[in-house]
């Protein structure tokens, strides 16, 4: 991976490359950005380009044997840990490091929903757990085979539990030229004794112009299809991925029916829907709730008389403006947080058929009858 290949973040990957020319290399660093901002592929670019043996000022060079190493993953000084979803207590990073290669060569922007797909997750959680910290400090105890620099990159170290202070010492005072990148979403789960020893790599979202350049090469969208995406994916290149596949499918069709069903309080058709729904599988559940979420937050910024900021393809732009004339600001925001209630309950599993009725009941007492949650923030205009 070279900087070069990496979408935007232009400032960011000139800061990495003065540090390393001017040798000011910290042990332990912690990429923290949002999920699809690219601080995974960041952090395997700045470990390639201080392992380069030719590198330039402005990126690795990708031809030297340790950048074509690395650029398979199997650079034997180049390590990975990562959230899975182990089977036996014994099971570490190494058990699912083909599995990884593969994910992460295809997708080097994926979240952690597309590696759970990757496995056999069942209900399992993934968590970073107590053998696979002792596999890293058995690793990194050894010396460098190739490199001047062992490298372990850990992604999402929010999923070391306490057993992650098992790392502390290995952290604070590494064996000589042995770094440490960790690559974060959420600052506030990890733990302190670990976020305390290393530097903070604040990694920024994507611009939308970038994101959208992106979609036009590598998924061939049309400019203005691209733009668009890149608007409701908020510089989240999984996102926009996502929803550009989604275009082929017909979630502007579902969910406008669904709405409207519940606005004109057809029990029956809501439970054909229900049972509908049930049969396309969580995944798909999800995306549609997301989408859900997406042409709500559309007829709040049309409520707050920003119909302007508004970039939707003709039919949905159009729904979103009907539909606002009939809502008001409670209306929606009960109707999203509906949506985000049923997104974290099909997330852990919850039952389809029974998860959308009850969503469809809710939207008639808020559509038909005026009603909102009890217990609710809102207030009717």
């Amino acid at each position: 991976m070279r900087f070069s290949e990496i979408v935007g973040q232009q400032a960011l990957k000139e800061q990495l490359i003065r540090g390393v020319l001017e040798n000011r290399i910290s042990h332990a660093q912690l990429f923290l950005g949002p999920e699809g901002s690219g601080s995974l592929a960041l952090a395997l670019a700045y470990a390639q380009y201080i392992c380069c043996e030719n590198r330039s000022e402005r990126d690795s060079c990708g031809e030297c044997g340790s950048c074509r190493k690395y650029s398979k993953l199997i650079h034997p000084d180049l390590h990975f840990s990562y959230p899975f979803f182990a089977k036996h207590k014994e099971d570490t990073a190494l058990s699912f490091i083909e599995e990884w290669r593969g994910t992460f060569l295809a997708n080097p922007y994926l979240s952690l929903d597309e590696w759970r797909n990757q496995l056999d997750a069942d209900n399992k959680q993934a968590n970073i757990n107590i053998a696979e910290c002792h596999q890293i400090i058995r690793k990194l105890s050894l010396k460098a085979f190739e490199s001047d620099y062992k490298v372990l990159i850990m992604w999402l170290p929010e999923y070391l539990d306490k057993e992650g202070n098992t790392l502390l010492k290995i952290i604070e005072e590494p064996p000589q030229k042995t770094l440490f990148l960790l690559v974060a979403q959420n600052q506030d789960q990890i733990l302190n004794t670990i976020l305390s020893r290393t530097q903070l790599v604040k990694v920024q979202r994507l611009k939308d112009e970038d994101v959208a350049d992106y979609l036009v090469r590598k998924h061939h969208l049309d400019e203005e299809q691209a733009l668009r995406i890149s608007y409701l994916s908020e510089g989240n290149i999984q996102a926009a991925v996502n929803l550009s596949k989604e275009e082929s499918n017909n979630n502007f069709g579902m969910f406008s029916d669904w709405l409207r069903l519940c606005f004109t309080n057809r029990g029956l058709l809501a439970i054909e829907f229900s049972d509908n729904i049930a049969k396309i599988g969580r995944e798909n559940q999800k995306n549609f709730l997301r989408y859900g979420m997406k042409i709500m937050r559309e007829v709040l910024m049309v409520l707050a008389g920003a119909e302007h900021l508004v970039h939707l393809p003709g039919n949905e732009k159009e729904f979103v403006v009907n539909f606002s004339k009939v809502l008001n600001s409670a209306k929606a925001e009960a109707i999203i947080n509906e949506l985000e209630k049923a997104h974290y309950h099909i997330e852990r599993n919850a039952n389809g058929k029974i998860l959308f009725l009850d969503v469809s009941l809710q939207f008639i007492k808020i559509l038909k009858f005026n009603t909102l949650p009890s217990g609710t923030q809102y207030i009717l205009n």
